[in-house]
């Protein structure tokens, strides 16, 4: 690598909730390539002169397309890191977005899996580059930004109930929520036209009949609440 090259990149951190354990998984993507040959990675372009994009989020719509082949029910970009030590090749910059995937999003092949980000986190499992600082640099924003907006909803089915979005709530967070204030919240959603109760029950295995409601978010992004759901808020 040339001493005045700096390799630029594009990285997904493309995060479902797991219906059962109601835990946060990332997508990840075997590399195809040296360094790093055949190691599990975040999904992620390079960009360049050479390259068809015309912008940071065209790079990230082809990382979706032609790496992690999901289509994400909310993605925004987080930041960029970038140093002389990440990339064995030199100096290198990530720009990395955050993607929220329906829970019932599957992959197909050998090149593709779901894995628990809280085992990356704790470095059970470990990633080349810096690609769990770019995780733990999403969740982190996913935490913050769920604790004033409706960001959970989009890792729930378009149909969900209230244990459904405190579930969700609770994996953004990290910590237990209340669930009278989560009720309150979606009463908020309702009256702005966002949530729809659809007037159906679902019979949880405890418990009295939960109320479903549906999920209908605008195209601008989550509703953002005047206050923060935590007790501190």
């Amino acid at each position: 690598m040339s001493s005045i090259a700096v390799m630029a990149s594009v990285d997904i951190v493309a995060l479902r909730l797991e219906p059962e354990a109601q835990r946060l998984e990332v997508l990840l993507h075997r590399r195809e390539r040296e360094p790093h040959l055949s190691q599990w990675a975040l999904p992620g372009v390079i960009v360049n002169g050479r390259t068809p994009d015309n912008s940071l989020d065209a790079a990230a719509e082809r990382a979706l397309q032609e790496k992690a082949q999901v289509v994400p029910r909310h993605m925004e970009q987080v930041g960029t890191e970038g140093n002389a030590f990440r990339d064995p090749r030199g100096w290198s910059l990530s720009t990395y977005y955050m993607a929220l995937l329906d829970p019932a999003q599957s992959v197909d092949g050998e090149r593709l899996a779901f894995v628990d980000v809280a085992s990356i986190l704790a470095r059970k499992v470990v990633l080349p580059f810096d690609h769990a600082v770019l995780i733990q640099r999403a969740c982190e924003r996913l935490a913050a930004k769920s604790s004033y907006s409706s960001l959970p909803l989009y890792l729930l089915p378009e149909r969900f109930t209230v244990l459904d979005a405190v579930g969700a709530t609770q994996a953004c967070l990290g910590r237990a929520v209340n669930g009278t204030s989560l009720r309150k919240r979606l009463d908020r959603l309702k009256e702005v036209g966002w949530v729809l109760d659809t007037g159906e029950r679902q019979q949880p295995r405890l418990g009295r009949p939960q109320q479903i409601y549906r999920h209908l978010p605008a195209d601008t992004g989550p509703f953002l609440f005047e206050r923060s759901l935590l007790p501190e808020g």
